[in-house]
């Protein structure tokens, strides 16, 4: 059984496009207890007929945050460990060594993360392994991936009564 964590995991989805997709990492915040920060610009309104059916009854149970801009996130979250989302990033998600608290920040389904996030030092750059000559997983699939594997290693470290090993 999943338990709450006192420093829940924040899922950060920078600029998405697509309603459903944000629905669902929606939901799954509202399942796992992670907090969702939207950074604007949005493909569509929060509002959306199609977003709100895609999270289905989960809304009053998911905790969001809306950024006009990602330096306005990094203002309100300067000290936050982040995980920088690439399908082009050198390192697995499976080399980073996740905790509590952890910022997972994704790009938009049509570009990515933007070069200046990637490349501003706000955090470091993971990628989840795939075919060579594939372009990238879904964008609620590839948070689904990662929030599983860091609270895998939190529960992980939990249970030891310590901290992940990082060696």
């Amino acid at each position: 059984m999943l338990e709450p964590l006192a420093r829940p995991l924040h899922l950060v989805l920078v600029s998405p496009q697509i309603p459903p997709n944000t629905g669902n990492v929606a939901r799954l915040c509202a399942v796992t207890g992670s907090r969702l920060i939207l950074i604007e610009p949005l493909g569509f309104s929060i509002a959306d007929r199609d977003l709100k059916r895609a999270g289905l009854d989960y809304w009053d149970k998911v905790f969001l945050k809306l950024y006009p801009t990602y330096p306005a996130y990094l203002e309100d979250f300067p000290a936050a460990r982040r995980w920088l989302f690439s399908a082009r990033a050198p390192t697995s998600l499976y080399a980073a060594r996740f905790e509590a608290g952890d910022h997972l920040v994704f790009g938009s389904e049509v570009t990515g993360l933007p070069a200046e996030v990637m490349a501003g030092g706000s955090g470091q750059s993971v990628t989840i392994p795939m075919l060579e000559e594939r372009r990238s997983l879904n964008l609620s699939t590839s948070v689904g991936i990662a929030t599983y594997e860091a609270l895998r290693q939190v529960q992980l470290g939990r249970a030891a009564g310590q901290a992940f090993p990082t060696s």
